[in-house]
């Protein structure tokens, strides 16, 4: 190599990360967000990788999302080969930008799917039995008529899924034994594909028409903001809950909390907001129809572990000059391969990474 691959990281989500990295030929720099900024840009205009903050970890910061990998980042990192986001998600990185600097983009969708699908199944049984409203009404006095927190079940209702990925997939899965009919928005699965996983694809406003439980697990793209606005709140049943462990902006805020508080629909599942973490006066937090958590659909021990081992794994792949495994911009390729020969001496081979999944 005519250079020693960097990577800058603001945190791992398991200290595996770290174990696995610290016995490759690989200088890792951990990015403070409490230092000046000018450490911080002088570790990633020297970095070859970067690991990128999430909105969350930058949300306390001064001027946090400068750390994001935006345009104003792509353009100062002159070096940047590889950005990849912590988890499935990676709205805190501009593809589109990336793709034009030749940089390449992956993510670390599947480790953490199994943790984010058991979320998404809890706020449908939470909702469904009304477990937290029974709760919050059991620890704030006597409790008068039981039958006032009569719920539902799963068994036989419509469950419908925008985004049929890892975790779109995972819950379909955790769902069969609910006997539920289980219908599909997403514009990138063919019918062949539906078959495999015995789901039905319809439109969106079929999906929110027809659904008991509307559960959002697409990633947050140009495409997915705003899409669940107030004429698929206004379509959905008064039965309907409502749940969402996707990002905040694929759904509008203020036409859930006016369906919420009109009886439009039943109820929510929230792990995820506009702002982040959601600040305590915020109205959706104020209704007793409303169950959510922080942004901690995939924060388990094993899904942190998993997904720290993945990421540390791909960083190998990558500095060995494999195709990243979720590289979600293949088209870059090429002038990646160029921009990775003349930085470290020799020109990336998909079929590595062909030979390490083998």
């Amino acid at each position: 190599m005519s250079a020693r691959p960097r990577l800058v990281y603001e945190r791992w989500t398991d200290p595996a990360a770290g174990d696995i990295l610290e016995v490759s030929d690989v200088d890792i720099v951990k990015l403070d967000l409490t230092a000046p900024a000018e450490q911080g840009w002088a570790a990633l205009e020297s970095a070859h990788g970067y690991q990128v903050a999430t909105r969350t970890d930058v949300a306390s910061a001064d001027d946090g999302a400068q750390w994001l990998a935006g345009p104003a980042l792509v353009e100062r990192c002159q070096q940047l080969l590889v950005v990849c986001s912590a988890g499935a998600g990676y709205d805190v990185i501009d593809v589109e930008a990336c793709t034009r600097a030749g940089i390449a983009v992956c993510n670390n969708s599947g480790p953490g799917a199994e943790a984010v699908a058991e979320h998404a199944l809890g706020f449908m049984l939470d909702l469904a039995k009304k477990i937290t409203v029974a709760d919050r009404a059991l620890r704030s006095g006597p409790i008068g008529n039981r039958l006032a927190l009569q719920g539902s079940q799963l068994l036989g209702k419509t469950l419908g899924v925008i985004g049929l990925g890892a975790i779109g997939s995972r819950l379909v899965e955790l769902c069969a034994p609910f006997g539920m009919e289980v219908i599909v928005f997403d514009p990138y699965v063919d019918e062949a594909s539906a078959s495999d996983h015995e789901v039905q694809l319809v439109s969106l406003d079929q999906l929110v028409e027809r659904s008991d439980f509307v559960q959002v697990t697409c990633p947050l793209t140009k495409e997915t903001q705003g899409l669940i606005g107030k004429a698929q709140f206004a379509a959905m049943k008064p039965t309907t809950f409502f749940i969402t462990t996707a990002r905040g902006p694929v759904h509008d805020e203020k036409a859930l909390y006016d369906a919420l508080v009109s009886g439009g629909i039943a109820g929510a599942g929230l792990d995820v907001f506009h702002e982040e973490p959601p600040r305590q006066d915020n109205p959706l937090l104020q209704l007793d129809n409303v169950v959510a958590t922080p942004h901690t659909a995939g924060i388990t021990i094993e899904a942190a572990r998993d997904i720290a081992v993945a990421t540390a794994t791909q960083w190998q792949t990558i500095f060995s000059g494999g195709m990243p495994p979720r590289l979600l911009n293949p088209d870059v390729w090429p002038r990646y391969c160029e921009r990775f020969h003349g930085i470290f001496g020799f020109r990336p081979s998909a079929t590595v990474v062909l030979e390490r999944r083998g």
